[in-house]
C-alpha cells in the first residue's frame, strides 16, 4: 500500500498494482512495465512508498512489503520497485531514498523459491533471468542507502549492494546461501560482494552459504554503519537529510566517480575523477559551496 500523510497521521488506500501477464511462463520470466508514468502510484503490492516529514521533502523512504513471505523477491515486487525507484529518481525535490523492510524480520530473505522450483534452463537462459533486476543499480543520480533489519540473504543481499551505502541493524543477518539449492548467486552476488569484501570472504560466504551478522558485516566493510533495531531508520532518515542537503550536480558526479572505481584502471579513474571535478567550477553548487565557507556560513543548495 501507498501510505500518505495528512496532519500526524498516515492514510492508506490500496488500488491494484500494473502487472504483466504470461501464461506460459513463471512470473520470474515475464517482462518488466517499461513505460512508466511520471509519478507514483496512489498504491503498490509489494512495496510501501513514504515521505518522512524529517527528511524536509527530499527524503523518500521504499519498504520492502511483502511479510508473509518473509519479503521474498518476485518479478511482482521488482515492478513495483523499479517503478517507484525510476519517478523518484526523476523527480527532483528527492535527493536520496532509502530501501529497507517492512518488518524488523528482514530486508529481504532472497528471491521465491517457490516460483523458480520447476523452471529450466531454456526459459531462465531466453529470458536472461535477474537481468532486469539490476535496473536498480543504474538509477541516473539519487543516492540510495539500504537500511537492513534481520535477515537479508541471497537476492535480499544483492539487492542491498545495489544501493551506494548499506547500513543495518545490530541483529542483521547477511548471506548468500544458494549453494544449499544446488545453484550459485545469479543477480550480483559473487560479483559485488566481491568487490566489496575481497576474494577470500566473499568465497568463503559463497561456497559454505554461512552467514554473518553485522560486526563481521561492518569489519568487511560491507556496511557503512551499525544501528541499535529501534533507531535504524532514524538514523537512516537523519543520514539521508544529511545526503539531500548537498548539491544534486555533486552528488551526481560524487555518486558516478565512486561508481567508476569498480570499472575503470586507476589511471583512468584518477582522470575521470579530475574531468568530472573540473566539470563541477561550471556549476551553481560550486559557487554557493565555497561562498558559503568563505563567508562562515551554511550552504544553500539548490
Amino acid at each position: 500500500m501507498f501510505l500518505s500523510r495528512q496532519g500526524a497521521r498516515f492514510v492508506s488506500r490500496r488500488i491494484p498494482c500494473c502487472t504483466v501477464r504470461n501464461n506460459a511462463l513463471p512470473s520470474f520470466t515475464t517482462g518488466f512495465c517499461r513505460n512508466f508514468s511520471s509519478s507514483l502510484k496512489e498504491s503498490y503490492d509489494n512495496i510501501i512508498v513514504e515521505k518522512p516529514e524529517e527528511g524536509n521533502g527530499k527524503v523518500a523512504v521504499i519498504k520492502l512489503h511483502r511479510p508473509k513471505a518473509m519479503n521474498a523477491l518476485n518479478d511482482d515486487l521488482f515492478k513495483d520497485l523499479i517503478h517507484a525507484t525510476s519517478v523518484l529518481d526523476k523527480d527532483q525535490s528527492i535527493k536520496c531514498m532509502i530501501l529497507t523492510g517492512s518488518t524488523p524480520r528482514c530486508f529481504a530473505a532472497g528471491a521465491d523459491i517457490s516460483e523458480m522450483k520447476n523452471m529450466k534452463f531454456e526459459e531462465v537462459y531466453r529470458t536472461d533471468m535477474f537481468s532486469e533486476w539490476q535496473e536498480v543499480s543504474k538509477l541516473g543520480g539519487t543516492p540510495i542507502i539500504a537500511a537492513v533489519s534481520g535477515y537479508c540473504l541471497g537476492g535480499g543481499n544483492e539487492v542491498a549492494m545495489m544501493c551506494d551505502i548499506i547500513v543495518c541493524a545490530r541483529g542483521a543477518k547477511f548471506g548468500q546461501p544458494e549453494i544449499n539449492l544446488g545453484i550459485i548467486p545469479g543477480a550480483g552476488g559473487t560479483q559485488r560482494l566481491t568487490r566489496a569484501i575481497g576474494k577470500s570472504r566473499a568465497m568463503h560466504m559463497c561456497l559454505t552459504g554461512d552467514l554473518i551478522g553485522s560486526e563481521e558485516a561492518y569489519a568487511s566493510g560491507l556496511v557503512a554503519k551499525v544501528y541499535d533495531e529501534d533507531k535504524l531508520l532514524e538514523e537512516s532518515i537523519k543520514m539521508a537529510t544529511n545526503i539531500a542537503s548537498k548539491g544534486s550536480a555533486s552528488l551526481r558526479a560524487c555518486k558516478e566517480a565512486v561508481n567508476a572505481a569498480d570499472e575503470l584502471s586507476l589511471q583512468e579513474g584518477l582522470r575521470f575523477e579530475r574531468r568530472l571535478f573540473h566539470a563541477l567550477f561550471g556549476t551553481e553548487d560550486q559557487k554557493e559551496g565555497m561562498a558559503a565557507f568563505l563567508e562562515k556560513r551554511p550552504a544553500d543548495f539548490k
